[in-house]
């Protein structure tokens, strides 16, 4: 069976730059990867330039289907170009179960919190794919 990866990383401000998301799933496609991502599904419900979109959304069920996708994961993949709420809290919830958590970000002081559920953390796409190797 494939192991599973979820790609978590920052929406909130980054809608129409979610790029970083094709780049990590070819990443795991080519290592034998089942690829979880969360934007797939919630992405139909960003409209353009809408503002506060996420407010359409029923809080309890948008959090719980992100939990549920990290709950089915053998390793979250955290893109951090920048602070996310979200991917934080998907990043210790997944520790705390246990997953395996790898952190690209090329920010040089990273939160404590970050540091401490983190299992890998690297700077560059080139070092999650070798990082990644590591656990096949």
């Amino acid at each position: 069976m494939k192991k599973k990866a979820f790609i978590s990383g920052p929406i909130l401000g980054m809608e129409n730059d979610q790029a970083y998301r094709d780049r990590i799933r070819k990443i795991c496609v080519k290592l034998g990867f089942e690829v979880i991502d969360p934007w797939r599904r919630e992405r139909v419900l960003y409209q353009g330039d809408e503002q506060c979109w996420w407010t359409k959304c029923v809080p309890t069920d948008f959090v719980q289907r992100d939990l549920d996708d990290a709950d089915r994961c053998d390793v979250m993949i955290v893109y951090l170009p920048k602070l996310s709420a979200g991917a934080c809290m998907e990043l210790f919830y997944a520790k705390r179960k246990g997953k395996m958590v790898i952190v690209v970000s090329e920010m040089e002081c990273l939160s404590p919190w970050i540091v401490l559920h983190s299992d890998v953390i690297v700077k560059r796409f080139e070092e999650l794919e070798d990082a990644l190797r590591q656990i096949k």
